[in-house]
């Protein structure tokens, strides 16, 4: 079982716009990390996202290209700032490859509790629109950091 965490893509600026949809580059940025997964024949059952609007829109672009008619689901306990003990539990009761689209510092402190344990200093730099492949360990609720693939490695 692997599980994808997706940091939103790039989002408009708060002057701008107050609810901080993705931006221009943010979209082409998703697009382009979602192709490649498409390419690299990545497959989920599911999306889960925050309830913000940059995850929502980050979320739903990769679910049009990986999984077209599935619609990501919102969750609770995806903000930023969201406690990962709920979310981490419950993807130890998973047995299918799952997609989570949301923010730091929850993604981080999710990828350290799933990977060390315990909530550490950051054990891997998310990028905006970056994913990062944890793949399930041979023993229960271990898993490992897979790979890591970010927009800006990507051919334009």
């Amino acid at each position: 079982m692997n599980i994808y965490l997706v940091q939103h893509g790039k989002p408009m600026k708060k002057e701008e716009n107050p609810e901080r949809p993705l931006s221009q580059k943010g979209r082409v940025d998703v697009e382009r990390i979602g192709t490649f997964l498409k390419e690299a024949n990545v497959q989920v059952r599911e999306i889960y996202c925050s309830k913000k609007r940059r995850a929502r829109e980050t979320a739903t672009i990769l679910a049009s290209l990986l999984h077209p008619g599935l619609q990501p689901e919102e969750r609770a306990g995806l903000s930023p700032m969201d406690e990962v003990d709920a979310i981490a539990d419950e993807i130890s009761k998973m047995r299918e490859n799952i997609m989570i689209v949301g923010h730091l510092p929850h993604l981080a402190k999710l990828v350290s509790l799933l990977v060390a344990g315990e909530i550490l200093p950051s054990m891997v730099e998310f990028q905006q629109g970056g994913v990062v492949c944890l793949q399930a360990g041979m023993e229960a609720n271990q898993w490992n950091i897979a790979w890591m693939v970010v927009p800006d490695i990507l051919p334009s």
